[in-house]
């Protein structure tokens, strides 16, 4: 009787769940779990760039972005003028671009890419529109030259999405507003990169393009090369992140296009790709076990741009192979929930001036309310599905908290490329 009541106590799952060999049951729970700790991580990093981008886009698309897009700046600021917001709309394009190549789906993400791309693709016609009260500087000041820089390479990560669908008259007053800005002679640092990719960018369109110009900055960055992944900013050798926000990426975005149309070599590219990826390990060692990183040189409050090397290594999955992407994931996650903040952001949701909250002195002679928009090239990973490993794999420490935890690592030692 007890044996009865017993069996009749027990559901058809209890039954099943008792008949199948334990480790079957286990592996399978820790798989899910361990799938759903990936997609909890991609859920904040989704929620957190659309929070980011949603002001500038949104009121790009409604041409209430110089209304509403407070004009804050750095208390020492210099004389330039109306290029904080080519600068938001730039930098944002660039760090949303993979996320916004994604196929559109019916889950929560997915309709928070469709609508940021609608904003986008709108916004775009009225940044370039003479006509609208939005309508951008592409044409005054040097300043322009680094975030046309910026945008394009936006199109040129997500093209089919961000740069075709865009009409005739749009595209032409793109390429329109691109061209003029020849008129300006780039600063001889990183800003030749950022004038090289937009000449490359008319390339890959078939339209017009500055070949001497795009010459020009590949010697000086063959020149500026010093080993182990880094390169001068320049002359001389800065330490800073600008190895990350700028010369890595552009580089390689440059080559490749070159590659394709025949004006480069693929081993060329593979050595930038190389070089980067070099880089990007040494960005992943300098994450703390908690999360944090060190603070040095000039433009620290693009925030979490410095990792936009790693960031994109990642996207292009070219790791090597002793960095898993779960390290990389969860180590970003970690930065991205010790640094974005509330206080990084206003009570209209855009950001301020500072690095972990609202600090306006920290923010140099150049940087403007546009200039922090900066911090979304960090989320280049989002360009990958969520089934890709960097997702769905289980979680990983990275590899300073496997240090600090007296857990086996990999030594470093440098590179000769």
């Amino acid at each position: 009787m007890i044996r009865r009541k017993f069996i009749s106590s027990i559901s058809l799952s209890g039954i099943i769940a008792i008949l199948q060999p334990k480790n079957i049951s286990a592996n399978s729970l820790e798989i899910k779990n361990n799938y759903e700790n990936g997609l909890k991580d991609r859920k904040y990093w989704s929620s957190m760039l659309f929070k980011i981008a949603y002001p500038v886009f949104s009121n790009l698309a409604n041409e209430t972005l110089v209304k509403n897009m407070p004009a804050t700046k750095s208390p020492s600021y210099d004389s330039r003028k109306n290029v904080t917001y080519l600068e938001a709309v730039g930098r944002t394009a660039a760090g949303i671009a993979p996320w916004l190549s994604l196929p559109d789906d019916d889950t929560k993400e997915g309709h928070l890419r469709k609508e940021l791309r609608t904003y986008f693709l709108k916004g775009i016609t009225n940044g370039v529109n003479p006509l609208s009260p939005d309508y951008l500087n592409f044409r005054k000041e040097k300043q322009p030259i680094v975030d046309a820089g910026h945008l394009v390479e936006a199109f040129l990560r997500a093209p089919e999405q961000l740069w075709e669908p865009l009409n005739e008259v749009t595209k032409n007053r793109m390429v329109t507003e691109l061209k003029a800005l020849r008129t300006r002679k780039a600063h001889k640092n990183n800003w030749l990169m950022c004038r090289a990719l937009t000449e490359v960018f008319l390339l890959s369109i078939g339209e017009q393009w500055d070949k001497p110009a795009v010459d020009k900055a590949l010697k000086y960055y063959n020149e500026w090369y010093i080993g182990d992944g880094w390169y001068t900013d320049g002359v001389k050798f800065s330490y800073n992140y600008y190895n990350s926000y700028v010369m890595h990426s552009m580089l390689v975005d440059t080559l490749k296009v070159l590659v394709q149309k025949g004006h480069a070599t693929q081993e060329y590219y593979v050595l930038a790709v190389k070089r980067m990826t070099r880089f990007a390990v040494q960005l992943e060692r300098m994450i703390s076990p908690e999360g944090t990183y060190p603070i040095i040189g000039r433009s620290i409050t693009y925030r979490t741009a410095a990792f936009q090397a790693l960031s994109q290594i990642s996207l292009m999955k070219e790791l090597p192979n002793e960095i898993k992407p779960a390290q990389v994931r969860c180590a970003l996650t970690a930065v991205k929930k010790n640094l974005l903040i509330d206080d990084v952001f206003d009570k209209e949701g855009w950001l301020q001036l500072g690095f972990r909250g609202h600090q306006p002195e920290l923010a140099d002679y150049y940087t403007s309310r546009g200039s922090l928009y900066m911090t979304t090239l960090s989320f280049l990973p989002l360009g990958l599905p969520e089934t890709d490993e960097f997702w769905s794999a289980p979680y990983e420490d990275w590899t300073s908290k496997k240090a600090w935890s007296s857990k086996p690592f990999k030594k470093d030692f440098q590179v000769q490329y």
